[in-house]
């Protein structure tokens, strides 16, 4: 199996939906290193999402999942770290889309728009897809190359 060691992160949004991942994956047989935050205790999403990515910038996980309300603070904050491609999962087709053509290593997720099982479905997706390259290996290179210029 692929990717089978994950980071999973969340804010306090998101904590009732990164139990279920957990206990769903590792159920699949994926390993998972949990981050926090593991209460609905008003956190701060910059931090547990900055935990997932440096494991997966540092090749210490094969992917990250990470989970707010919207998808959208976590999913900014792991693209400042080098090295991470994050996409926010509003739907089925993106899930898949944003490995085919993006190679993205992190799925961030929105848990008050989507059911737990429909948030389940997604990451697999995500999991099982697979990077196209051609094209779109020229354009992350395009986004690598400036983001180790800048």
């Amino acid at each position: 199996m692929m990717n089978k060691k994950l980071a999973i992160g969340c804010d306090h949004g998101g904590v009732e939906l990164k139990n279920y991942l957990i206990s769903k994956l590792e159920e699949k047989g994926y390993e998972l290193i949990d981050c926090g935050t593991y209460t609905t205790d008003s956190v701060h999403y910059p931090i547990y999402s900055f935990k997932v990515a440096e494991l997966v910038s540092k090749n210490e996980c094969d992917k990250g999942i990470i989970i707010c309300r919207s998808g959208e603070g976590v999913s900014i904050a792991a693209n400042k770290v080098k090295g991470i491609r994050c996409g926010i999962a509003y739907n089925n087709d993106v899930s898949r889309l944003m490995v085919e053509h993006n190679n993205a290593n992190m799925i961030a997720l929105g848990a008050d728009f989507m059911t737990k099982e429909e948030g389940l479905e997604r990451v697999l997706i995500f999991l099982n897809s697979s990077f196209a390259g051609g094209k779109h290996q020229i354009r992350v290179n395009l986004i690598s190359d400036y983001e180790n210029k800048h």
